[in-house]
């Protein structure tokens, strides 16, 4: 049993590569094999959000506070709330993130296939976004 006391990791900043405005990522976790599973809690501002991406055997969102907005390529916008539990499927593109005027956090979780979690792609753009 391993237990991580709250507050003995610093919070990092989302990387410009990955994310579009201001994003904390706190208490990242990770398995140890034969587990895959890894994940952390993500604070998006508002109007921040991911890239697009996929995940190699999917993602679960389980969103803890605000209003976000969740979209898989060539679908409509989805608005998702405190207590939501979103599930993206292995290998289809999406990104996610808070609405224009409101913050949101959830906790991602996700397992790695041959040592990858996410393959990132290009930004999510501001036309796509304000639709």
């Amino acid at each position: 049993m391993k237990i991580t006391p709250a507050g003995s990791q610093p919070s990092q900043p989302g990387s410009e590569n990955y994310f579009t405005g201001r994003v904390r990522i706190d208490a990242p976790f990770q398995g140890t094999e034969p587990a895959r599973i890894g994940g952390a809690t993500v604070t998006f501002e508002p109007g921040a959000r991911t890239a697009w991406h996929t995940h190699p055997l999917g993602q679960t969102l389980i969103v803890t506070q605000g209003r976000g907005w969740v979209q898989e390529w060539g679908s409509e916008i989805r608005e998702i709330n405190q207590g939501d539990i979103v599930w993206i499927p292995e290998g289809v593109k999406h990104w996610h993130g808070a609405t224009p005027d409101t913050a949101m956090t959830h906790i991602a979780i996700a397992e790695s296939l041959n040592g990858s979690v996410v393959e990132w792609m290009e930004q999510v753009t501001h036309q796509q976004y304000s639709k």
